[in-house]
């Protein structure tokens, strides 16, 4: 059985695992926020960062990635996902169902966040959002190379995220002036 991924965030740029195939897709009744405070890859538990999570409200379409493992790696792509994605169990794993650009519907495994979750923060001003992901900085790097990678691959898919890249350009201002 093939496995599938739902890639949102840094799944589009950074997998981890070997990808036979992807395909444009979209996830109904999610959108993709900066909901969820990352205290290991993009903060600490001092200064917590922002991650993007897949939050759940009816109606809303996330447009990204599916990405199917190679054959023969299902397991060992599973074991790295859970191990990656699960480090603070903010995340939920769920097969969900997943519309291909192409018409196919895949099932694939989706990382959403948990609304109830201590990390969760969904509904944070996007003013605030910038402010935080301007000068925080984790154990996969700075807040602001997690934003500025995720926008740079929306682009190059041709997928557009408004909400985001209002944040990469006001996120480029702080850190500009800060630089100042």
């Amino acid at each position: 059985m093939a496995l599938w991924v739902f890639g949102y965030g840094s799944l589009l740029w950074n997998p981890g695992f070997e990808v036979a195939e992807q395909a444009h897709a979209s996830l109904p009744d999610y959108h993709r926020s900066f909901c969820m405070r990352s205290i290991h890859h993009r903060g600490s538990e001092e200064v917590p960062g922002l991650v993007l999570a897949l939050d759940e409200q009816p109606g809303a379409l996330c447009e990204g990635l599916a990405l199917r493992a190679a054959e023969g790696t299902e397991e060992e792509t599973l074991a790295y996902l859970r191990e990656r994605e699960l480090v603070s169990a903010a995340y939920l794993e769920k097969v969900l169902p997943v519309d291909l650009r192409d018409g196919r519907r895949i099932e694939a495994v989706t990382y959403v966040i948990d609304a109830d979750h201590v990390q969760y923060c969904g509904g944070l001003p996007l003013e605030e959002q910038a402010g935080i992901i301007a000068t925080a900085v984790g154990g996969r790097g700075p807040n602001t190379e997690y934003l500025y990678n995720t926008a740079t691959h929306l682009d190059e898919l041709g997928i557009p995220d408004a909400e985001l890249h209002w944040l990469r350009d006001r996120v480029r201002q702080l850190v500009d002036n800060r630089l100042a």
